[in-house]
């Protein structure tokens, strides 16, 4: 696992620093205004002497990845990457999910930290410290890729006189570094669309970076990609937590997906073969674990693992920060909820979401629909207290979903009920165990309390089941003391919290730190569910594909989520808003709402939610801020760069 080796880049790391230091500085071009001074710690050794243990390669490959995840080099603070701004915050995952998350209506967070409300509020300026220290982020990741790549030409090693073996391992760290590369350059192209550029092509020094355009980076991130897609290794071939040719996949689709945005062009047949590539590479959704299991301690290892492409990966023990995974659960945690359930010792009081996001799990099911979906109607049915016309009938008649097996989707009662066949007490069932066996003429079965339940009554077997369906088991919200509305965004009880990430197990014991500090949950950056969810999206805005295909593959989402068929939606329900709805449900707080709310034009100009505007019941916003600002002071150093329209 990559997290193995995020502690052997630590010591050696000291020593590489000087490689990309003179470049870093340039390209980050960091303010020196107030305390936000984001710019890379700085030691001063040879190149040479960093790469002289030949496992400084895979070290060096491993601190490219840590940066998704870390800060810097002592977990989990002491010798951060960027200096200026608290540690936890300038984390990579952290601050893609605060661009991602807080200015849509999948969550508010209630601290006073800063400009940090303006997110929600969608009112940011060119100088709000979070947005800033995104783009220092992205372009530090990219300035450690460069220096990656040019420590490692085939011109560099061989002076170095690096043995054939080794050479060819170092270039596949090399195609692994171009992914991270291209997943930055992809962050950035997203949130900030023009931005300063450089390649390892680049002398290092002080010279100021070229802006490039949207539409020439999204050219040059698809090229990256297609020339290390078969380069790189193959779906699942390499370590967990390290990409692979799925995860090429995933980014081309994604990319693919928003290319009307980012360049006015469609390219959604293109998304449709990509998906495709990822859905037939050997991923699956497991049925037999719940949604929740995705977001555990030890979804590296429990059934769902099987759908992570792409994760971020976390231990509590041996990658500590106070951003990344520590945030998204401690941060989530907060009025009656117990923090023992959740696998740490403190909860933070911060985010939690609107009754906009809320909504989107409709409580209500349409029995009928689900009733006729699951066969004939027939003439055996439930009879009792628990039923709606009671012991005196008429019956609440079953389906014959199969030879002899007879199923219902029933609204029932706490009291009792039985089986009968045709209304009439000469053929009935009960149950004298009780043990789920049927007995002719057998006690009234009992109904423990009021719900919609899903009943089945198996003659060729002799037996039956009666599963209370408790809905779209998604909806991880926390309620007890929380208000659904949020008048004030600083009360962490108002509005729901939610519980979608914990730091236990499938069996509760909580992760590897003993402390409850630190966790180790993976963050699924890409999972199959998202490419399910492309492709229908592609199929719907005209790419081909099988719309078939795409209702079979929502279905396999939906029947996890629910338990059973009872989710399960036909041809008419296929439409592109409930695709964003359902995006929403299934992939919330992964870090995709923004970019799936500008790509259906619900982002700024049209999508309301609370407190969107800094207005309580919401309001529109401009459309310019689809696009997130240069930071203003690096308008100020770098001559070559342009603002966003309307900053």
């Amino acid at each position: 696992m990559m997290t193995n080796y995020f502690i052997k880049y630590k010591a050696m790391y000291r020593t590489i620093k000087m490689l990309f230091i003179a470049f870093a500085s340039v390209a980050l071009l960091h303010s020196c205004a107030d305390n936000l001074d984001l710019k890379p710690e700085d030691d001063r050794l040879t190149g040479d002497a960093a790469f002289e243990d030949p496992a400084a390669y895979k070290q060096f490959l491993a601190k490219l990845y840590a940066g998704l995840a870390l800060s810097g080099q002592d977990g989990p603070a002491g010798d951060p990457d960027l200096v200026g701004l608290d540690e936890g915050t300038q984390t990579y995952l952290r601050l893609l999910w605060m661009i991602q998350e807080l200015p849509t209506d999948e969550a508010v967070i209630g601290w006073d930290d800063g400009t940090i409300k303006d997110l929600h509020y969608q009112t940011w300026t060119s100088g709000n410290e979070f947005i800033r220290t995104m783009y220092s982020r992205l372009l530090y990741q990219v300035a450690l890729t460069n220096e990656f790549l040019r420590q490692t030409s085939d011109g560099v090693l061989a002076d170095r006189g690096v043995e054939a073996d080794l050479v060819a391992e170092i270039q596949g760290y090399r195609t692994e570094a171009r992914f991270l590369r291209a997943l930055a350059y992809y962050h950035a192209l997203d949130v900030f669309g023009n931005v300063p550029f450089v390649t390892e092509n680049d002398p290092i020094g002080s010279f100021l970076p070229q802006q490039i355009q949207r539409v020439d980076l999204f050219d040059y991130v698809e090229s990256e990609l297609l020339e290390i897609e078969n380069l790189i290794a193959g779906p699942r071939q390499n370590e967990y937590g390290r990409a692979d040719r799925a995860a090429v996949w995933m980014l081309l689709s994604k990319l693919y997906l928003n290319s009307e945005v980012y360049t006015g062009t469609p390219r959604y047949s293109d998304v449709i073969t990509y998906t495709n590539n990822v859905i037939n590479a050997g991923y699956s959704v497991s049925n037999n674990d719940p949604y929740f299991h995705l977001f555990l301690a030890d979804n590296d290892s429990n059934g769902t693992a099987s759908e992570l492409i792409f994760p971020i990966t976390f231990d509590g023990l041996n990658s500590q920060t106070w951003g990344g995974m520590t945030f998204l659960i401690h941060g989530a945690v907060g009025g009656t909820m117990n923090p023992a359930d959740y696998g740490i010792n403190g909860g933070w009081g911060g985010m939690r979401t609107t009754s906009a996001f809320v909504s989107k799990f409709d409580s209500t099911v349409d029995l009928i629909e689900a009733n006729n979906n699951l066969g004939t109607q027939s003439d055996w049915g439930l009879v009792g207290s628990a039923t709606e016309n009671s012991w005196d009938g008429p019956d609440m008649e079953m389906f014959e979903s199969s030879p002899n097996v007879f199923q219902l989707y029933a609204e029932l009662v706490e009291g009792e009920m039985k089986f009968r066949f045709d209304e009439d007490w000469g053929v009935n069932y009960g149950d004298d165990g009780p043990d789920g066996s049927l007995d002719d003429g057998g006690a009234n079965i009992l109904i423990g309390a009021d719900g919609t339940y899903f009943v089945t009554l198996d003659l060729n077997t002799l037996t039956y089941s009666i599963e209370l369906f408790e809905g779209d088991q998604r909806a991880l919200f926390y309620t007890d003391g929380q208000s659904l509305e949020i008048d004030n965004i600083a009360a962490f009880n108002q509005g729901y919290a939610i519980e979608k990430f914990r730091n236990v197990d499938v069996n509760g014991n909580a992760g590897s730190d003993s402390t409850g500090d630190f966790v180790d949950t993976d963050f699924p950056l890409f999972r199959l569910a998202d490419a399910y969810l492309m492709y229908a999206e592609a199929n719907l805005r005209g790419g081909g594909g099988n719309a078939g295909d795409a209702i079979t593959y929502i279905n396999i989402l939906r029947q996890r989520a629910y338990g059973n068929d009872l989710g399960a939606i036909s041809q008419n329900d296929f439409n592109l808003d409930f695709i964003l709805d359902e995006r929403a449900r299934e992939l919330f707080w992964e870090c995709h709402r923004r970019t799936d709310l500008i790509r259906f034009g619900q982002f700024t100009t049209q999508g309301i939610w609370p407190w969107k505007g800094n207005v309580p019941q919401g309001t529109t916003t401009a459309a310019f801020r689809d696009l997130m600002p240069l930071p203003a002071t690096d308008l100020g150093v770098n001559t070559n760069l342009t603002q966003n329209e309307g900053y």
